[in-house]
């Protein structure tokens, strides 16, 4: 038996192993699990005294894609982590705003199945409530193509994180012409964990002007922006203790700050923050005050 060999019988004896559920693919080892995806959430059940009435919604954008691969050919199963969309979903009902679903091509959204809190009724309530949407989504290239230029329908962008937000999102150009048109309408854009990941697409080519002389190109839209999201340091670290089953092949927050973005946060320990109308969350543990941040916002610019 070699070190590696060992070094596995050690972690796997310590619940630090990945667990494979089929041929190549893992969720997080049994040790991670329960540090990262409790049973019950930190949802406060937080009630607003004049909920919205009017008819402008949430687009909330998600992942169609599962799994991701790792630099070692292991592939991680993933999508959108379920209490950091399914918190700030319960937050946007009580204060009386309707979202839609949206993935890049109208396929069903992939969640994170192992991330979801067996013990919190509210969440597996509104979950429920989301099932149809999240199985049967709106199109973001068809609503680009055929009614983005004239919709006034919308107040907001939300996207939810997990791992699934870095795969296909960050380079879908319809995405990045969704994402300029919401900054260019003053719509607020909300992500939370790995959900920044999206931000990235909106600095793809191809921009729309109705000014044939302009420049094709235009600054990354978020340039100059602080925000929180799960850090790099953290996602490195996640392997060793069997989260993730190797080393990721990308890492979203390196590239945001490329681009002349702020990452203001070293840990994933519950922080929220606001720049202008980017409102964003550093994982799970901060999806509760997200929710409620992101709601109360929308309230104060909407009364």
């Amino acid at each position: 038996m070699n070190i590696q060999d060992i070094l596995d019988t050690v972690k796997d004896t310590l619940g630090l192993q990945s667990q494979e559920t089929e041929a190549g693919i893992y969720i997080p080892s049994k040790s991670s699990l329960k540090l990262a995806a409790p049973s019950k959430t930190n949802y406060d059940h937080t009630k607003y005294d004049m909920p919205y009435t009017g008819n402008k919604k949430i687009l909330m954008v998600c992942t169609e894609e599962q799994y991701m691969t790792m630099e070692n050919g292991k592939k991680f199963d993933t999508g959108n982590h379920p209490v950091e969309m399914m918190l700030p979903l319960l937050h946007f009902k009580k204060a009386g705003f309707d979202v839609d679903v949206f993935t890049p091509t109208g396929k069903s959204v992939q969640v994170e199945q192992w991330a979801m809190p067996e013990e919190d009724d509210d969440v597996k309530q509104i979950y429920a409530e989301y099932q149809l949407k999240l199985e049967n989504p709106k199109s973001i290239t068809d609503f680009v193509k055929n009614d983005m230029a004239d919709s006034d329908d919308y107040a907001a962008i939300f996207v939810p994180g997990g791992h699934g937000a870095m795969l296909g999102l960050p380079e879908d150009k319809s995405l990045g012409k969704l994402l300029r048109w919401g900054y260019d309408n003053d719509l607020f854009v909300l992500a939370i964990c790995h959900g920044p990941a999206a931000l990235l697409a909106a600095n793809l080519g191809d921009f729309d002007t109705t000014n044939k002389d302009a420049k094709s190109e235009r600054d990354f839209i978020f340039k100059g922006y602080k925000m929180v999201a799960f850090p790099t340091v953290m996602d490195k670290q996640m392997p060793k203790i069997g989260y993730l089953p190797g080393t990721m092949p990308w890492y979203f927050g390196d590239k945001l700050e490329e681009l002349g973005v702020t990452i203001d946060n070293k840990l994933a320990s519950g922080q929220t923050h606001q720049d202008r109308k980017l409102i964003s969350g550093d994982g799970p543990l901060a999806a509760n005050e997200f929710g409620k941040l992101s709601a109360n916002e929308l309230l104060k610019a909407l009364s």
